[in-house]
């Protein structure tokens, strides 16, 4: 029997602002920086829509897990690459039984967003699009669905230094892009059988580290699957 799959789930400040003067003038970065512009697409990211096994359909009742996972809390570190895979766990690893919410989850990354505002905006519609909305959430919640995230690399992209250079210096010192490849993971329970599925997933962080604040902090995410590479 083939096993069922399980769904994968403003104000534009100074850096939308001048990322987009760096894709004018480079056409190199034009497809990464694609997804900071305009926010992560429902479309590529949309979490229960469409059929039965993408949790439109009623599962049996709760199993019972014996764990789950609730939201994370990010590390208060200057280091990019480690606080960009925190904020990529926080992102994805959630459970449907664990009692919590999507707000719950998006928590953690909003609360930790820049400190000056200036992205704010952008980056709670940025979140959101990674979580399933309060409907599907609770259609995959009779699935007794969880997910988590497999980190395979995490690294600044060859194309940011380009990309700082085409600022001229107007982005704060210590804005950096950390793009993360991975394995997105769901697991549940359909028709009293239990079903997984996994496929990969990229997409880009860009946060602010020291000198711009004593530790990181996230400023936008990349359109998932469409990172600055």
């Amino acid at each position: 029997m083939r096993t069922p799959r399980i769904p994968a789930p403003a104000t534009r400040g100074r850096l939308v602002a001048l990322i987009i003067a760096g894709v004018l003038a480079l056409a190199t970065i034009g497809v990464g920086v694609y997804g900071l512009v305009r926010g992560p697409g429902h479309a590529a990211s949309t979490p229960g829509a469409g059929s039965p096994a993408d949790g439109t359909g009623t599962g049996p009742g709760p199993a019972n897990p014996s764990s789950t996972v609730g939201p994370a809390t990010l590390p208060q570190t200057d280091d990019p690459i480690a606080y960009a895979k925190a904020v990529a766990s926080a992102l994805f690893d959630w459970d449907t039984t664990s009692g919590y919410t999507p707000s719950d989850y998006e928590a953690p990354v909003l609360a930790d967003a820049d400190p000056s505002g200036e992205e704010t905006s952008g980056l709670i519609g940025d979140v959101a699009s990674y979580e399933p909305t309060t409907e599907q959430w609770t259609q995959l919640a009779t699935m007794d669905v969880a997910q988590h995230l497999t980190i395979s690399s995490a690294a600044v992209p060859s194309t940011w230094p380009e990309a700082l250079a085409q600022a001229h210096g107007q982005l704060r010192p210590g804005t950096t892009a950390v793009t993360i490849t991975g394995t997105r993971h769901r697991t549940g329970i359909w028709y009293g059988d239990k079903a997984a599925t996994s496929e990969p997933v990229s997409f880009t962080v860009f946060e602010a580290c020291t000198p711009a604040w004593p530790r990181c902090h996230t400023l936008r995410l990349s359109e998932l699957n469409n990172p600055l590479k």
